[in-house]
């Protein structure tokens, strides 16, 4: 008797070309022209005519050993789809959930004015230089970044996140103002841009400080990946729709979108419930909290070594995607604004590509040696775009390249949030940004070289000096490894 599980196996019409099936069929009799009955759902069936016990008894072996193999292939696939939602989980906890969507938002908005600002430059101007000096701008008060960290160590972060945002919304209504009454002239964007760059310097600090209250200790560098991921997919949307938008409707049309995006960043800052038990006291002065920082990052050889680290890489490796963006786009590879928007979001996929793939990864061991590894290859990749003139290439290049990007960030923000005690934290992402104000020199030094030589020569200056100062600074300082 042959049972009805055993039907599926009677149903694959490969295994009548077998030889050991057709030696026993032996009458020539196809076990196919019995499948439909035995599809019929009865629990016992007649062996069909021709079929001897030897061939039932290695079809119902065939057939169990598939029956196994289905259920492990739906166990395996569970587990890997449960791997995959890991790190998303996160999200649905309704404080980190909603600190996400407002690091998402404004960091669209600062995507779109960062290209905005950039072509804006370039086409009134025709100046390489001045684009490098626009976006160094932005970075230019990053001086008073321990100000900033100290100042979110002692009053509620979601607050100042909040009017951090609300900030920048004005701020863009602002720069509409002078657009659509035609008053614009070069130097208000320079002063729009230093207003928001010293509003800014409390994004970071608070920002990234919740991440630490909200989360548990275990879930860190999931929250750094995912963090860093919102950031990445950032770089995707803002400068696609930047680029189309300016194209389309001009800067008016991307300002619009800027101001409503830092608006709703604020909304969402300002819902965060977050019990906030790091918090300086008030009894002493910023100056000595902002001098306490100062000490206990002296005699911490990882948190010093990552700092210097970031200011080697916002020296050297940001330039690239930022202040040399627009005349590589423009002067080597013979594009437009959305041509730009473009080449910002391959660089950003590849990003966002890095961050989820690590965010998936419970627990991230050796982030130090990763971090090192992955700013050798970020800073090599500068080097073969640099030599490339073709779109495509370059795109494909710069997806490569964001994801070396993404996974230093990620790897930087772990070991610091790991790292740091909860009542630093503030003042350490403070000093973090201030690590930022390197972009300052490098941008305009990038925009310099371009402007009297050329984009690639920028590039392949910058990797050269980054991949020999990074490779110095790996060899003193052997806890950075081990980190």
């Amino acid at each position: 008797m042959l049972e009805f599980w055993w039907a599926p196996m009677l149903h694959r019409r490969d295994i009548y070309t077998r030889p050991w099936v057709r030696r026993t069929l032996g009458s020539g009799i196809r076990l196919g022209n019995a499948y439909p009955a035995l599809l019929a759902p009865s629990i016992v069936m007649p062996l069909p005519a021709g079929v001897n016990q030897d061939l039932a008894s290695r079809i119902r072996f065939l057939s169990l050993w598939q029956s196994i193999g289905r259920v492990f292939f739906q166990l395996k696939l569970t587990t890997t789809l449960k791997q995959a939602a890991y790190p998303f989980g996160i999200l649905r906890e309704r404080n980190f959930g909603l600190l996400w969507t407002s690091m998402a938002l404004a960091g669209t908005g600062m995507q779109m004015e960062a290209l905005a600002l950039g072509w804006l430059v370039l086409i009134r101007t025709d100046d390489p230089f001045l684009v490098g000096l626009i976006a160094s701008a932005r970075m230019a008060l990053n001086f008073l970044a321990l100000f900033s960290g100290a100042i979110a160590d002692r009053m509620p972060r979601q607050r100042l996140l909040a009017a951090v945002m609300f900030g920048m919304s004005l701020l863009g209504i602002g720069m509409l103002v002078l657009l659509f009454s035609g008053r614009l002239e070069t130097w208000h964007l320079f002063a729009l841009v230093l207003t928001g760059g010293m509003i800014r310097l409390f994004q970071m600090p608070s920002a990234q400080a919740l991440v630490a209250d909200i989360l548990p200790e275990d879930r860190l560098s999931t929250g750094a990946a995912l963090t860093t991921m919102g950031m990445n997919l950032n770089t995707v949307v803002g400068p696609l729709v930047g680029g189309f938008l300016f194209q389309s409707a001009g800067p008016k049309g991307v300002y619009v979108v800027i101001a409503f995006l830092y608006f709703f960043a604020g909304i969402f800052a300002l819902s965060l419930q977050v019990s906030q038990s790091t918090a300086k006291s008030r009894e002493d002065s910023v100056l000595r909290s902002m001098l306490d920082g100062l000490k206990y990052v002296k005699g911490q050889q990882v948190l010093w070594a990552v700092l210097v680290l970031a200011v080697i890489l916002n020296f050297t490796g940001w330039p690239l995607h930022t202040s040399l963006m627009p005349v590589f786009a423009r002067d080597v590879l013979g594009r437009d604004s959305a041509g730009l928007g473009m080449l910002m979001a391959a660089f950003g996929i590849g990003s966002l590509i890095g961050s989820t793939g690590l965010a998936s990864v419970r627990n991230l061991q050796n982030a130090g040696k990763l971090m090192i590894l992955s700013v050798f290859v970020w800073h090599g990749l500068m080097m073969v775009f640099a030599a490339s003139h073709s779109f495509y290439v370059s795109m494909g290049i710069l997806v490569f390249t964001g994801m070396a990007f993404s996974s230093t960030q990620v790897s930087m923000l772990t070991v610091i949030l790991r790292t740091t005690m909860p009542e630093f934290r503030g003042r350490i992402m403070g000093l973090r940004q201030l690590a930022i104000y390197s972009f300052t020199f490098g941008s305009m030094n990038s925009g310099f070289i371009a402007g009297n030589w050329s984009a690639p020569w920028a590039a392949n200056f910058n990797a050269a000096v980054g991949i020999g100062l990074t490779g110095i600074l790996a060899l003193l300082t052997p806890k950075l490894r081990r980190a």
